[in-house]
C-alpha cells in the first residue's frame, strides 16, 4: 500500500474516495446541494455515511465519518478510523484521500491520527489471494492501494513522517499476515528462513541461520526435542539490524515459529487442526515488526530471533516422560509434547543473551488458557521488569493493539515441579498462561524480559479466518520508543 501526503484542501483532492469528518463533509457537500444527505446522520463516533459526488467534483465518493462530540478523545478517533476503513473497503475504488488536519481530537497530534488511520486501513484493506483463481485476483486488484494523507502547511512535516512510518508498518503487517496465511506445506522452517533472507537484504542488516547440527553442538536439547519428530529440519533464524549507534545495546524480539503443530505424541483433536498453521504467528509478528523497523530506517539496534520447527508425531518424536537438557544446562521433563512452544523458546532466550540486549520481548501463540482468560481482544503480557511491561502496555494503548498484564509471582513456580528433572514443561490445569510464562522466566533471569501470549489475537476463526497481523503495531511502536 503506497502512502503519501499532500498539502491541499479536501475539496481539491482527486481520488476515488475522500474521507473527512462530519463538519468538513457538510461544507464540501453544500455547493453540490447534497448536504441533506447527512441530515439524519448520527454524530456517534464511528458512524459513517457514503455519498456519491457529481462528475464535476474532484473525488468520486465522499465518506463522512463521525468522530464524536467536542470531548472526543483517542478512543473515539480510533473507533472512527476503524469504521471509516470498513466503509472505504465496501465503497470500492483504488485511491483514497483522508483529511486529517481538520479533525481536532483531544490529546492527539496529526502524526498520531495519521498512524491510527493507516493502521486501520492496513488491517481492513489487506487481502490474501496467493492460491486463488483469477476471479479473486481481479477482484482484489480493484481495492484501494494508494492512500493520500491530506495536511496543511503547519502539519506537513509531521504528516510526511507519519506517512513513512505508516507505509513501513503496513508492509510489516502485510508480511506477518501473509506468513500466517500461507499453507503449512509451503510455510515451513526453511520457508521462514528464506523470507528472513529477503528482509536481511536491506542495508545495515545481516542474517544467520543455525542448522540442527549447529543447535545440537550448542546444546539446544529442548528445541531439538520438538524438531526431531519432523522430516523438515528446524532452524534458528537470527536477523541483526544495526541502525543505531555502534556499541549501543540492542533491543531483541524472539518469536515462536512452530509452522504446524499437531501436538506431537500428545496429539490434538482433529477439529480445527488446520488452524495450527497459525502457530507460527509469533515468528510472523516479529518478522513483520523487523521489516517495519528496517523500512522506516529507525535509528536503533535490533536483534530478531525466530525459533522455527514443526511439531509432528513420528517414530522419532519425543515422548511424554522424556527428559531433555536445555542450552542453559537446566533439564526439563516433557509431560506433554503439545507444550512445545516453550521448549523452542527457552533455548532461543538463552541464545539471545550473547547479544547483551537491554530488553527482550518474546512473542508466541503459547496457551489456549490465554484465549479463555482474555478472548480475542487483548494479548496476554507477563514480565519480570515493571518498566518494560509499562512500555509495552503504553505502546498497545497508543496503537490500539492492546495487551493486558497478568502476574508472574513466585507462588506459581512450584506447579512446574518435576520428580525427575529441574522442571516440568507444564504446570497443570490452573493458570496455564502464567505457568507457561513462569517456565520461560527461568531462562530470562539475567535480563529485562517480557512475554506476549498472542494465542487469542494472532488470528480469526470462522468466516473471517485468517491472520490478524498482531502484534506488529505494538512491537513496532515499542522498538520505535527505543530509537534515538
Amino acid at each position: 500500500m503506497k502512502i503519501s501526503t499532500r498539502n491541499i484542501a479536501a475539496k481539491d483532492a482527486s481520488s476515488d474516495l475522500l474521507v473527512v469528518d462530519a463538519s468538513t463533509a457538510v461544507k464540501l457537500l453544500k455547493p453540490y446541494k447534497l448536504d441533506g444527505a447527512l441530515a439524519n446522520a448520527s454524530d456517534a463516533a464511528g458512524t459513517t455515511t457514503t455519498v456519491a459526488l457529481p462528475s464535476n467534483a474532484k473525488a468520486k465518493k465522499l465518506i463522512c465519518v463521525a468522530v464524536g462530540g467536542k470531548d472526543r478523545g483517542a478512543a473515539d478517533f480510533r473507533k472512527a478510523a476503524n469504521e471509516a476503513a470498513k466503509a472505504v473497503k465496501s465503497a470500492g475504488g483504488t485511491s483514497v484521500a483522508w483529511g486529517l488536519s481538520q479533525t481536532v481530537v483531544k490529546g492527539l497530534s496529526v502524526a498520531e491520527k495519521a498512524q491510527m488511520a493507516v493502521t486501520a486501513l492496513a488491517s481492513e484493506l489487506y487481502w490474501y489471494d496467493e492460491h486463488q483463481a483469477g476471479n479473486a485476483k481481479d477482484k482484489s486488484a480493484k481495492r484501494p492501494n494508494r492512500i493520500t494523507l491530506l495536511c496543511d502547511e503547519r502539519s506537513a512535516k509531521a504528516s510526511r513522517a507519519a506517512a513513512r512510518y505508516g507505509e513501513a508498518l503496513s508492509a510489516g503487517m502485510d508480511l506477518a499476515r501473509d506468513l500466517g496465511n500461507e499453507p503449512p506445506n509451503i510455510c515451513n522452517p526453511t520457508y521462514l528462513a528464506s523470507e528472513a533472507r529477503k528482509i536481511a537484504r536491506a542495508e545495515k542488516t545481516t542474517l544467520k541461520v543455525l542448522s540442527e547440527k549447529q543447535m545440537l553442538e550448542l546444546g539446544m536439547g529442548a528445541f531439538m526435542s520438538v524438531s526431531q519428530g519432523s522430516d523438515t529440519p528446524g532452524k534458528m533464524i537470527i536477523i541483526e539490524y544495526k541502525g543505531g549507534k555502534r556499541g549501543d545495546a540492542p533491543v531483541a524480539l524472539v518469536g515462536k515459529g512452530i509452522t504446524f503443530d499437531t501436538g506431537g505424541i500428545s496429539l490434538k483433536p482433529g477439529a480445527a487442526m488446520d488452524e495450527m498453521k497459525f502457530d507460527m504467528c509469533g515468528a510472523a509478528g516479529v518478522l513483520g515488526a523487523t521489516r517495519a523497523v528496517i523500512d522506516a530506517k529507525m535509528p536503533v539496534n535490533l536483534i530478531t530471533i525466530v525459533a522455527a520447527a514443526e511439531n509432528m508425531p513420528s517414530g522419532g518424536a519425543s515422548r511424554p516422560g522424556d527428559v531433555v537438557k536445555t542450552m542453559s544446562g537446566q533439564t526439563v521433563e516433557i509431560l506433554n509434547t503439545d507444550a512445545e512452544g516453550r521448549l523452542v523458546l527457552c533455548d532461543a532466550l538463552t541464545y539471545v543473551q550473547r547479544y547483551k540486549p537491554k530488553a527482550v520481548v518474546d512473542v508466541a501463540t503459547l496457551t489456549g488458557a490465554c484465549v479463555v482468560a482474555l478472548g480475542s481482544h487483548a494479548t496476554g503480557l507477563l514480565a519480570n521488569n515493571d518498566d518494560l511491561a509499562d512500555e509495552l502496555l503504553e505502546c498497545g494503548e497508543q496503537t490500539g493493539d492492546r495487551a493486558w498484564r497478568l502476574p508472574i509471582w513466585d507462588e506459581y513456580q512450584p506447579q512446574l515441579k518435576s520428580n525427575f528433572a529441574d522442571m516440568a514443561n507444564i504446570g497443570g490445569r490452573e493458570a496455564g498462561t502464567i505457568t507457561a510464562a513462569c517456565f520461560l522466566s527461568r531462562f530470562a533471569k539475567d535480563m529485562a524480559w517480557a512475554h506476549l501470549d498472542i494465542a487469542g489475537t494472532a488470528w480469526n476463526s470462522g468466516v473471517r479466518k485468517g491472520a490478524t497481523g498482531r502484534p506488529v503495531a505494538l512491537l513496532t511502536a515499542w522498538v520505535a520508543s527505543h530509537a534515538k
